[in-house]
């Protein structure tokens, strides 16, 4: 029986032996190719709870609102002193009313300009404080955690300026150099950037000898086009969450400096002048507004992007993309 099939196989063709399947390309890849997307699975995980829209909303608004401000109608300056066209007399600590809406300082200047003014200020600070301590922090973390030469020098770095607190080291930067912007932003960047580094080293190393890696390393891939093609993709959602994560920190080193009289000129308008100046009458019951309005902002501000940089960690986590 065997020996029966065998021959009738051999005596038949080859268009009796085999039978083309139709092949559809068009259905082949839509079988094979998912349409999946890590960033659009991200962005969707992200924005999924309405109370993140709103708060992602919140700062947008608040953001392109501190920028047109002065540009609205009916706004004054910030430095302006309002004086009683009858009297003569500075309008002090007027309370809120229609025509100054946050009420007045101590030597009538309108709060409502200032507290916006003040947001632009500390916001300008904190963006681009955070934007150089990402870029410093991405070159040199990558670095420290690639390339093993420069492990023993750039730990021996970081060790000596982790042993004084940011705190401590932005004081002191701050009390050595003028009172300006610059010296403000100086010393937020002399210090994150060190942390930023830090941090991205330990994601490099874990990273850096899977078999991608090894692969590339023994083709002779050179070892920028290694850190940027394969290295990096993998930590930037990580970064993108410090990021957002550290403008509060930043805010509130900015805050603290200008607190104890380490920061901008009195003269400038920032949150922590504004905070420092509304502290100073705070135990007058009927100026108290001159530290509330400015503290509700700091508050609000620090809680929203705190929310917003847990919310995206948790979205940007590839266990949850399962």
């Amino acid at each position: 029986m065997a020996k029966q099939i065998s021959k009738t196989l051999v005596e038949m063709s080859d268009e009796e032996l085999f039978r083309l399947v139709e092949f559809d390309a068009e259905k082949a890849e839509s079988t094979t190719f998912s349409g999946y997307s890590y960033w659009r699975s991200t962005w969707q995980m992200f924005i999924k709870s309405k109370f993140t829209k709103f708060t992602l909303l919140f700062i947008l608004a608040l953001l392109v609102f501190c920028i047109l401000q002065p540009y609205l109608p009916g706004q004054k300056s910030p430095t302006e002193i309002f004086l009683n066209p009858e009297t003569g007399v500075q309008y002090r600590s007027v309370k809120p009313c229609s025509e100054f809406w946050f009420g007045t300082n101590t030597i009538g200047q309108d709060l409502w300009s200032r507290i916006w003014s003040g947001t632009r200020t500390t916001m300008f600070i904190a963006f681009v404080s955070v934007g150089f301590a990402t870029i410093v922090g991405i070159v040199v973390g990558a670095l420290w955690g690639y390339v093993r030469q420069l492990d023993i020098f750039l730990t021996e770095v970081y060790n000596v300026i982790n042993n004084i607190p940011a705190t401590v080291l932005r004081t002191l930067i701050a009390y050595t150099l003028r009172p300006s912007l610059k010296t403000m932003i100086i010393a937020m960047c002399m210090t994150s950037w060190v942390y930023e580094a830090k941090w991205i080293r330990n994601l490099i190393i874990i990273i850096r000898d899977r078999e991608y890696n090894l692969a590339s390393r023994c083709l002779g891939t050179p070892t920028r086009r290694v850190i940027t093609k394969n290295l990096l993709p993998q930590i930037v959602s990580v970064v993108m969450m410090d990021m957002v994560i550290s403008i509060p920190d930043v805010i509130g080193s900015e805050v603290f400096l200008t607190y104890i009289g380490l920061g901008l000129p009195v003269d400038t308008p920032t949150l922590g002048n504004l905070i420092n100046e509304g502290r100073r009458v705070m135990m007058n019951l009927s100026q108290t507004y001159q530290l509330i309005f400015p503290a509700i902002i700091v508050a609000l501000i620090t809680i929203a992007f705190y929310y917003l940089g847990n919310k995206f960690a948790d979205a940007s986590d590839p266990r949850n993309h399962v």
